[in-house]
């Protein structure tokens, strides 16, 4: 018997299944983030913070996104190398755009957060520029994959850097515990927060999650698609080609 992975493997079973899951996924995303964004507006303000602390609600998801989108570059890109998993190619290339908004929408949200209790929006701190590192690297990935015209030489050399760029994500982790940094320790999700804030904050991080998950797939059958289409008129384009006639015998 096939295992997932295995089933997945195959472009077309990967868009029965995918077609089937992403409804699921969109209507569960717009019910968490709704649930979570009334929860972030009844919350009771920060006693230091005050109101600014549900910047919060969003910065803290999107920047677990920002880690777990490139884990997910990382993983197909190891993938591709290892193992020349049909999809994991279609699998980085989708989730780097994402990782990068992700990315830049945790570094705004930050910036606005740590005005208030700083005094500046930003800061060289570890944390932050360590992040402003692997939104760089998002952006690097992206444009090396599309300056080279050879998809899969550009899939091959993106996947070495994704690869080798995977050792941003403990940086960031243990940033805030190996150097002496203004940015706050980790909160673990809000395990030291009050049940007041944890709990939209927990929900809010489920939302978001859960919409990656929905824009991956979208992204990697609008990849799927885009690659068919290509062969197709490739395709088309050498039927129509004239073909050269064979020498007349003397």
């Amino acid at each position: 018997m096939q295992s997932l992975t295995q089933r997945l493997a195959n472009p077309t079973r990967f868009m029965q299944i995918s077609g089937t899951l992403m409804p699921v996924l969109w209507v569960l995303a717009a019910a968490l983030l709704a649930w979570g964004l009334y929860l972030a507006a009844t919350a009771p303000p920060d006693y230091q913070h005050g109101h600014t602390v549900k910047i919060m609600f969003v910065h803290v998801p999107s920047a677990w996104l920002a880690m777990m989108a490139y884990g997910f570059v990382a993983l197909s890109s190891f993938g591709l190398l290892v193992f020349r998993h049909p999809l994991a190619d279609v699998s980085a290339k989708a989730a780097a755009p994402l990782g990068a908004a992700f990315t830049l929408l945790a570094l705004l949200t930050g910036s606005l957060w740590g005005k208030p209790g700083w005094g500046t929006y930003w800061v060289w701190d570890a944390r932050l520029t360590s992040v402003l590192v692997l939104f760089f690297l998002y952006l690097g990935l992206i444009a090396l994959r599309s300056s080279i015209e050879d998809e899969a030489l550009a899939g091959r050399l993106t996947a070495v850097l994704a690869v080798l760029g995977v050792v941003m994500l403990p940086i960031i982790k243990y940033s805030v515990t190996w150097w002496s940094t203004l940015h706050q320790p980790s909160t673990g999700f809000g395990s030291t927060v009050d049940p007041s804030l944890r709990w939209p904050l927990l929900i809010m991080a489920a939302a978001f999650t859960t919409l990656f998950l929905a824009m991956h797939l979208k992204a990697m059958r609008t990849e799927i698609l885009r690659r068919r289409a290509k062969s197709m008129m490739l395709a088309e384009v050498e039927r129509s080609r004239p073909r050269a006639k064979p020498l007349a015998a003397e």
